[in-house]
């Protein structure tokens, strides 16, 4: 097994933590265009909730900022997984077989950051972590 440098894995932690924040924040963008319509220049706001894509726009949303500030982080990222495991098996894997000709990468990838965040935690930077007095 090759041995990691030293120098680099002393970050690991951190960047666990940058992961997990920057997916937070990017996901919550999708809720956010579709709920307030933020940033402009995509579907807008005033989404109809009682329908299906309706209700991702606040899951979307909320799991985002809990992500992004690393809250309820396991459960949460357990929660997202299945969301957008859905969202590819719905929305993008009956148009093609092929995520790159369905459009569903950012789908599947969600899915699996999510669910390796649900194993692995929050990392150091995270609201979780400060609760529970900095241990992990």
């Amino acid at each position: 097994m090759a041995r990691r440098s030293t120098s680099l894995a002393g970050w690991e932690p951190h960047f666990l933590s940058l992961l997990r924040i920057v997916s937070g924040l990017l996901l919550l963008q999708h809720g956010a265009q579709k709920i307030l319509g933020f940033p402009p220049g995509g579907r807008g706001g005033g989404v109809d909730l009682s329908t299906l894509a309706g209700w991702s726009g606040p899951i979307e949303l909320v799991g985002g900022v809990l992500l992004a500030l690393g809250l309820f982080s396991r459960p949460t990222a357990f929660i997202l997984s299945g969301f957008t495991a859905v969202a590819y098996w719905m929305v993008h894997a009956p148009q093609s077989p092929y995520p790159i000709n369905n459009g569903g990468e950012l789908a599947a990838l969600y899915c699996f950051v999510f669910l390796y965040l649900v194993f692995v935690g929050p990392g150091p930077w995270s609201l979780d972590n400060a609760l529970r007095g900095g241990r992990r």
